[in-house]
């Protein structure tokens, strides 16, 4: 097979994000909410393995016709953005006027960090929370707080986003990746498990899912204070 072909498969392989974040949407409208969360963690396996390919087969060189960034943050939208916003609103974790408050912050915030060109570091980490809001909502669903602690957490990582604080990128951001990526994988298995078993409150993975959270969501910013790196 040819360098072409293959780069090229790995734009359709990129694609099937947006499948599989329709088949999250379809499972959120019936409120089959642990269906649609295993089907947001299959878009995120797919999201975390699709860069290193990319740049393997150096896609911008040998199929240059598809842009994988703009096809990348499209389903990044969909899937860490449109569908848990959707989710958080209809669930009821946040009733009545804080939903719409929530569903608003998180779709327009979103939109305009997505299109921030200064979004990446020179580290290839993140400036700003970068809207991992089903990171959020998963967790939210799990421990299932006062509406008033979800909304707080909301309006904290919207204001986040366009703040000089420092999120790693699991796979790109190479200190502490030893850490940071096996970190990022037990994530992914903790979220599928919570989901695999509804949620269920005796469920251990609610605790892996708050560990490696906190730890993915707080890196960056120890960085910065223990490297006293600046933006």
């Amino acid at each position: 097979m040819k360098i072409s072909q293959k780069a090229m498969l790995v734009h359709l392989f990129t694609g099937t994000g947006a499948v599989f974040a329709m088949l999250a949407m379809l499972a959120a409208v019936d409120e089959k909410w642990s269906l649609m969360f295993l089907w947001l963690v299959v878009a995120f396996f797919v999201d975390g393995i699709d860069g290193p390919l990319a740049r393997k087969y150096d896609v911008k060189t040998n199929a240059p016709i598809i842009d994988g960034v703009l096809l990348d943050l499209v389903i990044d939208y969909l899937t860490y953005v449109f569908v848990p916003a959707y989710a958080l609103f209809k669930s009821g974790l946040l009733p009545g006027w804080t939903g719409w408050i929530a569903i608003i912050i998180i779709t327009f915030a979103s939109a305009i960090y997505f299109a921030d060109s200064r979004m990446k570091t020179s580290d290839n980490s993140f400036w700003g929370f970068p809207g991992c809001w089903h990171m959020l909502v998963l967790v939210l669903f799990a421990l299932k707080p006062d509406f008033w602690v979800s909304l707080i957490l909301v309006a904290v990582l919207a204001a986040a986003m366009f703040l000089p604080i420092k999120f790693v990128h699991p796979v790109r951001t190479e200190r502490w990746r030893l850490i940071t990526l096996p970190c990022a994988l037990a994530w992914v298995f903790f979220a599928g498990w919570a989901a695999w078993v509804d949620f269920d409150p005796a469920s251990w993975a609610h605790w892996g899912l708050m560990l490696t959270s906190i730890y993915l969501m707080g890196a960056g910013a120890a960085q910065q204070l223990i490297y006293n790196e600046k933006s």
